[in-house]
């Protein structure tokens, strides 16, 4: 589904991601971990495709499809899915017209007129509830007001509207209390299928106890220097990034 070969890339001539390789297939997780600095946040960000950083070797594909020359908003349609560590606040459009908008340009894109609004708010009122999500939430301003908590939650019923085929998490974890981490971890177990995969971002093992990776990824310098299953992100939890960087240094 998702292959990365070779990746390098940079912003302001400065190097970040120094030879990147990562195949994700459908119906699986992977995690990627790793110290402030190391590269995930950008391997996040050069997937989706934003423009401030510089690819200068190697690929992104997409079912097959070099992504090279994609835009990031054609990328989205395609079916890549970027949850942000610090979602923004749009005041006077509300959280259901903002999906009405996502969803109906999505199938512009593929050339399908806009969702019927009787089906439009079946939709709605069937992913809200799969997620717990008060109706009154639905008719709030985005993130306008919200807690992290519920800037993160929203992010999740955007994932589950839109439907991608690949979902990238930055840390998602960032400032959730547990009560908030287990809602948005039990989000995201009820909509992993066999036809979608999940990217998950974390500094923290903690997360990886509600959404149990396949593969775990730690990433060093620019580099993935260790993968394994979720044992490793265990071992990581009881001896920190330091001796991962020894063997790095090897």
């Amino acid at each position: 589904m998702l292959k990365i070969s070779n990746l390098h890339a940079q912003v302001d001539d400065k190097e970040i991601l120094k030879g990147i390789n990562l195949e994700v297939k459908p119906g699986e997780v992977h995690a990627i971990m790793g110290p402030n600095g190391s590269g995930k946040s950008t391997l996040a960000e050069v997937i989706a495709g934003k423009e401030e950083f510089e690819v200068t070797q190697g690929s992104v594909e997409l079912d097959g499809e070099n992504l090279e020359e994609v835009a990031p908003e054609e990328r989205a349609h395609k079916g890549i899915f970027l949850s942000f560590q610090y979602p923004v606040e749009i005041p006077g459009v509300s959280v259901t017209n903002f999906m009405k908008t996502a969803i109906n340009e999505s199938r512009k894109a593929k050339g399908l007129e806009d969702m019927p609004a009787n089906e439009m708010l079946k939709l709605i009122r069937d992913k809200s509830e799969m997620l717990e999500i008060d109706r009154k939430f639905l008719s709030r301003s985005l993130n306008e007001g919200f807690s992290g908590g519920e800037k993160k939650r929203n992010e999740i019923f955007q994932l589950a509207m839109l439907e991608p085929k690949v979902a990238i998490l930055d840390e998602t974890d960032s400032g959730l209390d547990i009560d908030a981490l287990r809602i948005v971890a039990n989000g995201v177990n009820k909509l992993k299928s066999k036809d979608n995969a999940v990217i998950v971002i974390t500094h923290y093992q903690r997360l990886l106890d509600y959404i149990v990776p396949d593969f775990v990824h730690v990433l060093h310098d620019g580099k993935i220097v260790k993968s394994g299953g979720k044992e490793l992100a265990m071992e990581l939890e009881e001896k920190g990034y330091d001796w991962l960087k020894q063997e790095a240094a090897i």
